[in-house]
């Protein structure tokens, strides 16, 4: 019961709305035909319902961040293609929500379709759910590409979101097709300042991120 209520207290902290921090944007208005899909605004996620702080599908991420996506989505268009997003910044209070959810290990709705090899209570120590994301300091992104004339992914091998090594950069057990669609996904963020995490297909981070110490918490609204 106690950790409950304690856990109960921490999604409430902070729910007054707050105005964007300067040197964030909204990239949906600043990325020409950009595709915004934030998962934990809605229900397909692997916690199974809105995570709390996402109050719009709104991409809200920091200036520099910004500049280097529009540079990846203008190679993309040249070739029928375009990014489509999953997250940006990602507010603290969605991070502690994650905690909370973690800690109810009767709460699985979604294991089947995105942790179905990993045993919930297993998500912290291998490093699925962790106290601090990088998310909120507003420079990481999880995306992928999507192709114009059908508005369908690339096929990456695994679903985004998907908790094992399926999800690994250099996984093996893949197709050709789903290999080269990942190394292009690779190449174009490397070739425009993004960091990938290996473990994550979709992850990435501005090298020279304006924030590296900094956990912001405001809504996104």
């Amino acid at each position: 019961m106690k950790l409950y209520v304690f856990y109960l207290l921490i999604l409430l902290n902070g729910t007054c709305f707050s105005q964007m921090p300067e040197g964030f944007v909204d990239a949906s208005r600043a990325i020409p035909n950009i595709n915004v899909e934030l998962r934990y605004y809605g229900s397909n996620n692997f916690v199974g319902r809105p995570i709390n702080g996402y109050h719009a599908n709104k991409l809200i991420l920091t200036q520099p961040t910004v500049q280097a996506l529009r540079s990846v989505q203008k190679e993309l268009l040249q070739k029928n293609l375009s990014l489509k997003v999953y997250d940006g910044y990602r507010p603290q209070r969605a991070v502690n929500d994650f905690i909370y959810w973690a800690h109810q290990l009767n709460d699985t709705i979604n294991k089947n379709i995105f942790y179905p090899k990993v045993h919930k209570k297993d998500l912290f120590k291998e490093g699925y759910i962790a106290s601090k994301s990088g998310h909120s300091r507003g420079s990481t992104v999880d995306l992928t590409i999507i192709n114009l004339n059908t508005g369908e992914p690339l096929d990456m091998g695994s679903p985004y979101d998907y908790f094992g090594i399926d999800s690994w950069v250099a996984f093996k057990s893949i197709t050709e097709a789903q290999k080269s669609n990942r190394m292009l996904l690779q190449n174009v963020m490397l070739k425009h300042g993004f960091r990938n995490y290996p473990k994550e297909w979709w992850h990435f981070t501005l090298k020279n991120e304006p924030y590296p110490d900094r956990y912001f918490d405001f809504p996104i609204e």
